[in-house]
């Protein structure tokens, strides 16, 4: 059966650093460069996520837009909008995850398809902290 994908973007502020603890402010620096220092620095992300699956024929829909907005706002925009993604955000602690677009992309792709359970597949997160610099995250 032919599977459809649908995008929604969302847009959020957040800050970050990115540090190891068990390394010395020298080797982070080495490491992370002007990325690790305090103190934080912010971005304006822009995240597109993409989910595929059929298309129901009575709606027309591959999921319920409300529903994936619904999650979208309570897995992204009220976890990571106007907070310090390392002090805000438990998976990225001091000592766990590194606040790299690349794991903070991944992490929303888990966390949506978590809430989307069988609804839909999320085969895609496209996260940019800046016009220079994103990360996609791809599903097997």
């Amino acid at each position: 059966m032919p599977r459809t994908s649908l995008t929604r973007r969302v847009i959020f502020a957040a800050a970050h650093r990115y540090r190891r603890p068990e390394w010395s402010d020298e080797r982070n620096f080495e490491v992370f460069g002007n990325c690790s220092r305090t103190p934080w620095h912010g971005h304006t992300y822009t995240c597109d996520v993409s989910v595929s699956g059929p298309v129901d024929a009575i709606t027309g829909f591959v999921v319920d837009l409300r529903v994936l907005d619904e999650i979208l706002d309570r897995e992204v925009m009220a976890r990571f909008d106007h907070r310090n993604i390392n002090t805000d955000v438990p998976e990225f602690a001091e000592g766990r995850l590194v606040s790299s677009c690349e794991n903070v992309a991944g992490y929303i792709a888990q966390r949506v398809q978590s809430a989307l359970g069988a609804r839909a597949l999320v085969t895609r997160v496209w996260l940019s902290e800046s016009p220079t610099l994103w990360a996609e995250w791809v599903a097997d």
